[in-house]
C-alpha cells in the first residue's frame, strides 16, 4: 500500500476522464461484430432520404473522410461501400449505463456529462492500485465488458483529463501533468484549449493572441478588460491551472431542449411551423414529466454551411404549457429570420427551469377561467400518452416525413440537447 500512496499526490486530486470513442458506431459492432467489425459505418438520421445527415462514422469510414454533419449523399460518394445505420437510442443507453457501472466501482465519484463520457476522481481510490493501474484496468473492462473502445486522460484535473483523452484516439490512454503543459500544449491554437471557442480565438487573435503559450503569457489585465473573469479563467487554463470539481451529484436540469437536423434544407414558414410544434410537443412532455417549469424559451436555427445562431425570449411567468413554447418559438423565428433563407437544423431549447411546487403560477387577467380546464386537458393528454405511447394523441400540425417526428419514438429520437437519458449530439 505504501508503494500505491507514492503514486497518489499529497494534495491535490487525480482526475480520469473516459471518451468512448465512435461511441454509437461502436455500439453497432459490439452488437453485430459480424455486420460491422472493422467496416466503414455511419449512424445516420435518415437513411431512406440521401440528404440525411450522418450523426457518426466509424473510424474506417473517417479514414476515408466520412465526418460528422455530412449528408449521406456527400458520404457515399466519399465511400461507397460505406454501411448506413438507423440510430437506436435504447441500446445506446444500455451501453452507456453499462460502461458507467463498471468506473462507478472504483469511486462513487462519478460525472456523467453525456451518454458516451464522464469524470471520475479516483484521488481516494488507492486500494484499487495506482492511478495508472485504475485507468488501465478501466479501459480493459470496458473493451472486454462491453467490447467497447475508449480513451482515457489521467491528469490533476478535470482541464487537463479531458485534453489527454483527446490526445490519442481511438484506445488511447494519456498522461497529462501540469509541468507538460508548456511542452505539449503551448505551441497548439488557442481553440485548442477545451473551453475556448472559434469566436474566442478570433477575438483573441486580433490581440495578437494566438496560441495557448501566448495566452498564458498574456496580460490578465488585458484579458478580463476583453472578456470579463472568463479572460481569467483562459489564462489560468492555458497554465493547466482548472479548480472544477467531479460533482457526481445528479443536479436538476438548467436546460431541456431538442434539435433535429432536416433532410433537406426548409425554407417554407409553415414547414418551419411544423417542425417547431413537433419539438416544442416533446420539450413540453419532458418539462411535465419532471414536474418543472420554463421561464425562456431559446430556438437554435443552423443553416446549410453549419453557421448557427440562438435567440431567447423570457416568458412574462413560468409556464409548461407546449403551445405557450410553440407560439414563443414561432414569433422568435418571426423576429429574427430572414423568410427564404434556407434551414438545417431546428431546435428549442427550455430554460430559467423551476419546480412546479415552488412556482408562483401568473393567470392571466382574460384567460384564467379557462385554465384549470387547459390543464386538465393537457394532464389527460399525457397520461394517454404515458400509457399508449406518444402518437397516441396528435394534432394535424404534427405529421409529416421529416425527423422532428422521430422525437417522439425514443428508439430513434432526434438529436437532444439533454443529457436527460436521452440522444446527445456528439462529435466525436
Amino acid at each position: 500500500m505504501s508503494n500505491v500512496s507514492e503514486h497518489y499526490p499529497a494534495k491535490g486530486r487525480v482526475i480520469i476522464h473516459v471518451d468512448m470513442n465512435a461511441f454509437y458506431c461502436s455500439v453497432h459492432e459490439a452488437e453485430e461484430p459480424d455486420k460491422y467489425k472493422n467496416k466503414a459505418t455511419a449512424v445516420s438520421g435518415s437513411i431512406e432520404q440521401r440528404k440525411g445527415i450522418i450523426v457518426t462514422s466509424s473510424y474506417a469510414a473517417r479514414s476515408r473522410g466520412v465526418k460528422t454533419g455530412m449528408t449521406v449523399r456527400e458520404g457515399l460518394k466519399l465511400c461507397p461501400e460505406l454501411l448506413l445505420i438507423k440510430p437506436d437510442f435504447e441500446l445506446y443507453r444500455k451501453y452507456s449505463r453499462g460502461f458507467m457501472s463498471i468506473a462507478r466501482q472504483y469511486t462513487p465519484l462519478v460525472e456523467s456529462v453525456s451518454i458516451d463520457e464522464c469524470y471520475l476522481d479516483i484521488t481516494g481510490s488507492k486500494m484499487f492500485g495506482t492511478p495508472l493501474q485504475i485507468a488501465e484496468t478501466l479501459q480493459r473492462r470496458i473493451r472486454t465488458e462491453w467490447s467497447l473502445p475508449c480513451s482515457i486522460g489521467l491528469a490533476p484535473n478535470k482541464l487537463l483529463a479531458k485534453m489527454a483523452s483527446d490526445m490519442h484516439k481511438p484506445n488511447g490512454l494519456t498522461i497529462l501533468r501540469i509541468r507538460d503543459v508548456p511542452a505539449l500544449l503551448w505551441h497548439k491554437p488557442c481553440d485548442a484549449l477545451f473551453g475556448v471557442g472559434k469566436k474566442t480565438a478570433e477575438k483573441l487573435g486580433k490581440l495578437n493572441i494566438r496560441t495557448i503559450g501566448e495566452l498564458a503569457k498574456a496580460d490578465e489585465l488585458l484579458l478580463t478588460k476583453q472578456f470579463g473573469v472568463v479572460g481569467s479563467w483562459m489564462k489560468a487554463a492555458a497554465h493547466g491551472i482548472d479548480h472544477g470539481l467531479v460533482n457526481a451529484e445528479r443536479e436538476r436540469n438548467k436546460s431541456i431542449g431538442h434539435t433535429t437536423t432536416l433532410p433537406a434544407d426548409v425554407v417554407k414558414r409553415d414547414e418551419v411551423f411544423r417542425v417547431l410544434l413537433n419539438l416544442a410537443d416533446q420539450t413540453g412532455r419532458r418539462l411535465r414529466r419532471q414536474k418543472l417549469m420554463a421561464g425562456t424559451v431559446q430556438i437554435t436555427i443552423r443553416r446549410p454551411d453549419m453557421t448557427t445562431i440562438t435567440r431567447s425570449h423570457t416568458l412574462s411567468a413560468p409556464t409548461h404549457s407546449s403551445d405557450d413554447f410553440y407560439r414563443e418559438a414561432c414569433k422568435l423565428y418571426d423576429r429574427h429570420w430572414r423568410a427564404g433563407e434556407p434551414i438545417r437544423l431546428l431546435g428549442i431549447t427550455l430554460q430559467n427551469l423551476s419546480l412546479q411546487q415552488e412556482t408562483a403560477v401568473q393567470l392571466d387577467l382574460f384567460s384564467y377561467e379557462q385554465q384549470p380546464r387547459k390543464e386538465a386537458l393537457m394532464k389527460a393528454m399525457d397520461q394517454l400518452r404515458d400509457k399508449y405511447g406518444e402518437d397516441a394523441v396528435l394534432t394535424a400540425g404534427m405529421l409529416g416525413d421529416d425527423p422532428s417526428v422521430l422525437i417522439r419514438n425514443k428508439r430513434i429520437r432526434g438529436t437532444s440537447l439533454q443529457k436527460d437519458d436521452e440522444m446527445l449530439y456528439i462529435d466525436e
